[in-house]
């Protein structure tokens, strides 16, 4: 057994015994929920696969004494017709701990760090220190799961930090961030990140993101945003958008020339009642390999207030690849009972492009999908037992068209 298995199964042992082992000392208490999916669709070579998977997510509260907790989500997954590989996964598996000591919280265990430096899913320590009421400095370190199937305890990992707080009597919020991955013993990645957010008024809204990738020296992704809140009942959102991807340096990739992608969004949106407004957006799309796209949408959405809920939109792309599109977007939705909710959903000629990001790939065997239709359904037995039903079909400039459905058992403890 890996050193990193252990230590998950000693996670998972741990506060089950100690949950087991002191009644008297804290009264624990768990909720969670359990789901059962069935999958079926038809793989490229037109076998059909039917995954199954087994989801389960709890909470224990109060372990052993007040205020550690334990959080678990996981799943087990299989192909019962053997067509597809699907894996079974544990998604986090931690324990917790807030004011251990005064502004001091721990995490032990698998579980999700985002930073704007970087994200990954880690098995080991993080800490969050909180103090002078509007800082805060979080430290953290363990194995990338990443590499987890070949991880040798002494020479793969991860570690990084974060200091922020809040500034100018809270209107803004900024955080420096720093994180290293390492691999076989050496440096895969070194990033460097920054993000702030800025709030006037509860009327005007800027903010930023930034990544930078030190071991290229070069930027790796920018996020610049503006929201304005009229006196009208109108919103303005302006943002742009640079993405660069990162490689490991260890990665046969990190010497191939990748493709940049940058985006210019604008959005105007008019609440023209409450539970019913209109929108229009407009994306400049900016490609290397690809000419540059304009986008535009324009649609009315209804919230839900009552029974219905649903939107329509129309979309042109203008791309002089020769790939220019006029489609269309809605979704439905109606609550026919209290337990009985079911819509359907149309997207025509809207394209969901998955770039190439090396000049060695072949453009022409990209993923783009140009057309879907589904219909749902969910039904509450009782207030913790409900089943969710889906069909859709999606058409594909690579493998022409696939049905899937999807019925999903929930239970709620």
């Amino acid at each position: 057994m890996r050193v990193w298995q252990g230590f998950v199964l000693g996670a998972l042992l741990v506060p089950l015994t100690l949950g087991l082992a002191s009644p008297v000392q804290a009264a624990t208490n768990i909720h969670g929920r359990t789901s059962t999916v069935v999958e079926w669709y038809d793989n490229p070579d037109e076998d059909t696969a039917i995954p199954v998977h087994q989801y389960l997510q709890f909470t224990l509260i109060d372990i052993a004494d007040k205020g550690y907790n334990f959080q678990f989500y996981g799943r087990l997954a299989e192909d019962i017709e053997n067509e597809v590989d699907v894996d079974s996964r544990l998604y986090y598996a931690y324990l917790e701990k807030r004011n251990l000591l005064k502004g001091l919280d721990f995490r032990l265990g698998r579980q999700f760090i985002s930073t704007t430096a970087g994200s990954s899913v880690m098995d080991g320590l993080n800490l969050d220190y909180s103090f002078m009421k509007d800082y805060h400095v979080k430290l953290y370190g363990g194995g990338d799961v990443t590499y987890y199937d070949g991880y040798n305890v002494d020479s793969n990992g991860l570690w990084g930090l974060e200091l922020g707080g809040f500034f100018l009597d809270d209107t803004i919020d900024a955080n420096l961030s720093y994180q290293q991955k390492w691999y076989d013993g050496v440096l895969s990645m070194e990033l460097i990140g920054f993000d702030a957010s800025y709030s006037y008024k509860n009327e005007l809204w800027l903010y930023t993101e930034t990544q930078w990738d030190y071991l290229s020296d070069r930027l790796s992704y920018e996020l610049i945003g503006a929201k304005y809140r009229f006196e009208q009942p109108w919103t303005l959102r302006i943002e742009y958008l640079y993405s660069l991807p990162v490689f490991s340096s260890t990665s046969i990739y990190s010497v191939f020339a990748v493709e940049e992608y940058e985006e210019l969004l604008a959005e105007v949106t008019w609440m023209i009642k409450p539970g019913i407004q209109s929108f229009a957006r407009y994306w400049r799309e900016m490609y290397d390999e690809f000419e540059d796209a304009d986008v535009i949408e324009v649609g009315v959405e209804k919230l839900r207030t009552n029974k219905f809920s649903g939107y329509v939109s129309g979309i042109v792309r203008d791309d002089d690849d020769g790939q220019d599109m006029y489609g269309m977007k809605c979704r439905a939705s109606y609550l026919f009972m209290p337990q009985f909710e079911a819509g359907v959903g149309l997207e025509v000629d809207v394209m969901e492009r998955e770039i190439a990001y090396f000049d060695t790939d072949d453009s022409d065997q990209d993923e783009t999908t140009n057309t879907r239709a589904w219909v749902y359904g969910n039904y509450d037995f009782t207030k913790k037992l409900s089943l969710e039903a889906k069909f859709e079909r999606v058409e594909s400039d690579l493998w022409d068209y696939y049905n899937r459905g999807r019925l999903r058992l929930n239970l709620l403890f």
